[in-house]
């Protein structure tokens, strides 16, 4: 049972018991909503960052390097739909906290892997505690953003993803620019990270109540909502395009217009600025446009954007500074996507849904970031990287077609 609000929303008819409040409105609990990101981001990207430090200290192969990363991923997918159902039941306060404790825990225990075994079930831990991140986050944006600026919130909060794994990347390479401390340091790092920004953050957000029960998603009911299966479904081939681009800019530099993995290495990391910078001026322009609506056609605009340009990369690039002009604008467009794509999918659903609907939106990315890459590099390996450009050329079209429907009818 609810009333409506001064603003027209709906609001609990009575107050919760058992401690729980109801978050304040404003920019505040959004900054520290986006510090708990940042700081998980630290933590689940502190994989990708230290493969270059692990690879001889297990002496992996790329293919075992490859295993380890797809491990923690998978670990990630498996345990959405559960975290969704945590965060519905009982709030994303709790399990905020929870999955920053499960990740400083993790993270120690990959420092504390005696064999590659050991490794690899480490890497599953901390993806499977990374995956509160996106329901617990996305409806605390929801409870928390002022009015009319959820999707320039969402923005800012999704900047902490690009910001944590920035901070990973530059933990990792102070320890390896030192003989004094080893790889064990970096994660033992990023775990005392977590813990800071779980104490901090446990003092300032109080979150809203949930359902106060333990139930299984009802995906049946989300599967009558046409516009929110379209969205899920856009979001498989917009995940495959930005995990296929993130993980191949720097081959593609290397082997492809001839430059260096250094400075294809700076090209991936102004990706990840250009992706930040997407995230909070689509943010913005979708809240301009107003609701589902604006934010559906922004993430249209960005991947109608990224199509023209992995297009003019697979029609074949042969300047350095060309190519890094294209995988720039890549950035603000499929990149920047992702703010406005949970904006969208949150206000295509009830709010006592969003934990289990971003769980099925998230897991789709994530499927389309396991498919994508291997299929990438075995097109770049037999014809070519012109070629491999057409995987995610022809995914930014599906996404276009899907994401129109969205549009129509959101």
């Amino acid at each position: 049972m609810s009333t409506d609000t001064a603003d027209g929303t709906d609001a609990p008819a009575t107050e919760p018991t058992g401690g729980a409040h109801d978050t304040a409105r404003g920019w505040g609990p959004v900054a520290a909503i986006a510090g708990w990101q940042t700081a998980a981001s630290a933590c689940y990207y502190s994989l990708f960052a230290a493969t270059g430090l692990l690879k001889p200290a297990f002496d992996l192969s790329g293919a075992t390097v490859g295993l380890f990363l797809t491990v923690g991923l998978l670990g990630y997918t498996l345990a959405l739909f559960p975290t969704g159902a945590l965060v519905d039941g009982f709030g994303e306060r709790r399990v905020m906290l929870a999955g920053l404790a499960g990740l400083a825990v993790a993270a120690v225990g990959v420092s504390l892997a005696p064999t590659y075994g050991a490794l690899l079930a480490a890497a599953a831990l901390l993806g499977a505690a990374y995956s509160t991140a996106m329901p617990a986050t996305n409806r605390a944006i929801g409870a928390s953003a002022p009015p009319g600026r959820a999707n320039l919130a969402m923005g800012l909060k999704q900047v902490g993803v690009t910001a944590g794994s920035g901070l990973a990347s530059g933990v990792f390479a102070a320890v390896a620019a030192t003989t004094l401390v080893t790889w064990v340091a970096g994660f033992r790092a990023v775990a005392a990270l977590g813990v800071l920004a779980a104490a901090g953050f446990a003092l300032v957000y109080d979150g809203r109540p949930g359902s106060g029960r333990l139930a299984t998603p009802d995906l049946r009911g989300l599967g009558d909502n046409r516009s929110y299966v379209l969205l899920v479904a856009a979001g498989f081939f917009l995940g495959a395009a930005i995990f296929a681009a993130l993980g191949y800019v720097i081959l593609y530099v290397d082997e492809g217009v001839g430059a260096t993995v250094a400075l294809g290495g700076l090209v991936l990391g102004a990706t990840q600025v250009t992706g930040s910078v997407g995230r909070v001026l689509a943010g913005d322009l979708a809240d301009r446009l107003g609701g589902a609506y604006g934010a559906a056609t922004v993430t249209l605009g960005q991947a109608a954007a990224a199509f023209v340009l992995f297009g003019v990369l697979a029609a074949g690039v042969e300047s350095v500074l060309v190519a890094g002009a294209v995988l720039l604008g890549i950035g603000i467009s499929v990149l920047g996507s992702t703010g406005v794509f949970y904006s969208c999918l949150a206000g295509l659903v009830d709010d006592e849904d969003i934990g289990a609907a971003t769980a099925a939106g998230q897991t789709s990315i994530n499927a389309g970031g396991m498919v994508a890459p291997p299929a990438f590099g075995f097109l770049a390996d037999t014809a070519g990287y012109g070629t491999a450009w057409l995987l995610p050329t022809a995914c930014m079209l599906a996404a276009v077609v899907l994401l129109a429907g969205v549009r129509r009818t959101a």
